[in-house]
């Protein structure tokens, strides 16, 4: 069957979430004046907070913990990390984490053109995402790309996120799409990759960051190589 129904994941798919929060937590340690009150370098604290990050969002994804512990630990935990346990100031990184991360909606590169391009195929495209509901809505509205897309969901509205098949069946069942006619692009090979292949439908794993996993799987490193697929 023909691929009408197109579903993006968003952070660092569509919207550079790796560049946003760099720029939001640089703003932060700025400030806040970290280096000088703690005699931490910016690039040493962001390096830890990204690996820890990560790793609490891998937890979230397997169920392991809820959204309620990573934002109470992903900035704890990196000051702690060096020798600081203050839960005021790590309360007040992620409060105005949160919210200042908007101020910044850097897109990753050729996104805006390369939805042009699929809308003009007429292809019907939808957004299917395991961040936050309240960020996740704000961060295409005000990147400017809510406009390309028909429906959204976040996995907060589902209750589960990616990889289970439910929220991949909630999402089609918003969108009227068939998982015969549909196709997901995304950046996290469990979330995205073997989460779409189990619920049966057809993915294209977006390599933006050279994990290079071989396997038999459409493969893209840049945005426009789409234009190869569909």
């Amino acid at each position: 069957m023909k691929i009408q129904h197109i579903f993006f994941d968003l952070d660092n798919t569509l919207w550079d979430h790796r560049k946003n929060a760099y720029l939001t937590i640089q703003d932060l340690f700025e400030k806040e004046e970290i280096t000088s009150e703690y005699n931490i370098s910016f690039e040493d604290f962001h390096s830890v907070y990204h690996g820890i990050n990560e790793n609490l969002w891998k937890k979230i994804r397997d169920g392991i913990i809820d959204k309620g512990y990573l934002r109470k630990h992903r900035f704890y935990d990196t000051f702690k990390h060096f020798g600081i346990e203050d839960e005021k100031l790590s309360m007040y990184f992620e409060e105005h984490f949160l919210d200042k991360i908007l101020n910044h909606n850097e897109l990753v590169e050729s996104a805006e053109y390369i939805l042009e391009y699929l809308k003009a195929k007429n292809y019907t495209l939808h957004i299917i995402s395991n961040g936050f509901k309240e960020v996740t809505e704000r961060k295409c509205i005000l990147s400017g790309i809510d406009k390309y897309f028909q429906t959204i969901t976040s996995a907060d509205s589902v209750g589960v996120r990616k990889p289970k098949p439910e929220i991949f069946e909630y999402s089609l069942g918003l969108s009227d799409a068939k998982k015969e006619n549909s196709i997901l692009i995304g950046d996290d090979w469990i979330a995205d990759v073997v989460g779409a292949q189990n619920f049966g439908m057809d993915v294209i794993f977006f390599d933006v960051f050279n994990e290079n996993k071989e396997k038999e799987v459409k493969v893209i490193k840049h945005l426009l190589q789409l234009k190869d697929y569909l």
